[in-house]
């Protein structure tokens, strides 16, 4: 008898964003907010700031793209944009749920790769390879590899992702790669800026609405569940609490210290949109 494979905790946590996303707002986006300055910093209007943030992208597709590879597709929201306006897209998505839901919505006219953007196989090569989002996960030598390989001549890379600043203390805000590292790696390799745009302050005040959600939601849930434990099971409560000590110290740093916010995110993120282009002529 095989062993029982165990479940995997990022998969439970994209299962219940997912049906978070789908039950307060009857979409499946799992992707920053762009705030225009005439849309009003509130939970409501996160719908409506990720579909910014989706056009804000598709505005900076060069003319003259037919094929796109979207890397980290997600439930593949954005790809589906994408075939509307007639794009010819493939997607990667290194997550059987992620996958599973892209393959649904996309029909068969998209090939999903399940698989991660480093693993990726294909003979095709594409017009553009775009990251939203999904660019942090990847090894920089590894993603600036398989792009330059997997790009027709003259072919753009797009990126819209956020990275670590210089700055120094305590960072409640974890994710992304440092800049100056991914400004001095690119440089040597067969890419030739086109775009960079600091959009920081567009899509920083989607940190205050989870952070919201963080303490006025899941905060005193987490804190009925832990003294309902205290009162029910005393002598279990407090082993879990001995046993899970610096966990739980961890994820009460992480996520009710009420420091996850636009203010941090400002100051040790920068967001990012990077167009590039494959140059001709290989110099690496």
């Amino acid at each position: 008898m095989g062993k029982k494979k165990k479940v995997d905790s990022k998969e439970i946590g994209l299962e219940m964003g997912l049906i978070l996303a789908k039950y307060f707002f009857d979409k499946e986006h799992l992707h920053y907010g762009y705030w225009t300055d005439d849309l009003e910093v509130d939970f409501n209007n996160l719908p409506q700031a990720q579909e910014n943030y989706s056009h804000f992208l598709i505005s900076h597709i060069p003319d003259g793209v037919h094929s796109i590879l979207d890397v980290g597709c997600g439930v593949g929201w954005f790809a589906s944009m994408l075939t509307e306006r007639g794009y010819k897209v493939d997607c990667v998505s290194p997550s059987s749920v992620l996958a599973q839901r892209a393959g649904e919505l996309l029909g068969d006219e998209t090939r999903i790769f399940k698989c991660r953007y480093e693993d990726l196989q294909t003979e095709d090569r594409y017009d553009l390879v775009v990251f939203s989002e999904s660019f942090q996960y990847i090894k920089l030598e590894t993603a600036l590899q398989q792009t330059a390989q997997f790009l027709n001549p003259d072919g753009h890379l797009l990126i819209a992702d956020f990275f670590k600043t210089e700055a120094t203390g305590k960072n409640y805000i974890g994710g992304g790669h440092r800049l100056t590292s991914f400004y001095d790696l690119v440089s040597r390799y067969p890419f030739t800026p086109v775009k960079d745009l600091d959009i920081t302050s567009q899509t920083a005040p989607t940190l205050d609405i989870a952070n919201e959600f963080l303490m006025d939601v899941l905060h005193p849930i987490w804190t009925m569940v832990l003294n309902y434990m205290e009162s029910n099971y005393p002598f279990l409560s407090r082993l879990v609490k001995w046993k899970y000590k610096k966990k739980i110290a961890k994820m009460n740093s992480k996520y009710f210290s009420g420091q996850k916010n636009s203010k941090n995110f400002s100051i040790f993120k920068s967001y990012r949109l990077f167009l590039y282009q494959k140059k001709s002529v290989q110099t690496v």
